[in-house]
């Protein structure tokens, strides 16, 4: 289970790095976007900020599972990014679907694996 939570982990960070890097940094021409989708991304530059906020996330997070340092968090960190990766592709651009699908198994994936580091979380503390 070990090989197989570092190959996920990897091409999870993998994938995160070069989407983040190539938005950021400008490397690649943006593709031709149509109806709904481009809607939502001009939304999302309009804001001045998301677009640029959601690829630093990604960056930081992608950094953290490459590296295999601090990758609980990281899981937790773009678990957001994830669930919204999954419905966009859900709802309005449905030719990435196998993308979204795979960010989100294999950040549970992620999650589970690391499931001990989550417990002391779940753990109620009532102060009275």
């Amino acid at each position: 289970m070990k090989i197989g939570y570092t190959i996920v982990r990897l091409l999870l960070g993998g994938l995160f790095l070069f989407s983040s890097v190539v938005v950021l940094f400008g490397l690649v021409q943006e593709p031709e976007i149509t109806g709904n989708l481009k809607t939502f991304n001009d939304g999302m530059k309009a804001s001045g900020y998301l677009l640029t906020l959601i690829k630093g996330t990604e960056l930081v997070c992608a950094i953290a599972f490459l590296s295999g340092r601090f990758v609980p968090l990281a899981s937790v960190v773009i678990s957001p990014i994830v669930v919204n990766i999954f419905f966009v592709h859900l709802m309005i651009a449905q030719d990435g679907l196998p993308v979204g699908i795979f960010v989100v198994v294999a950040n549970a994936f992620i999650a589970y694996y690391n499931r001990s580091a989550y417990k002391p979380l779940l753990v109620p503390v009532y102060k009275g």
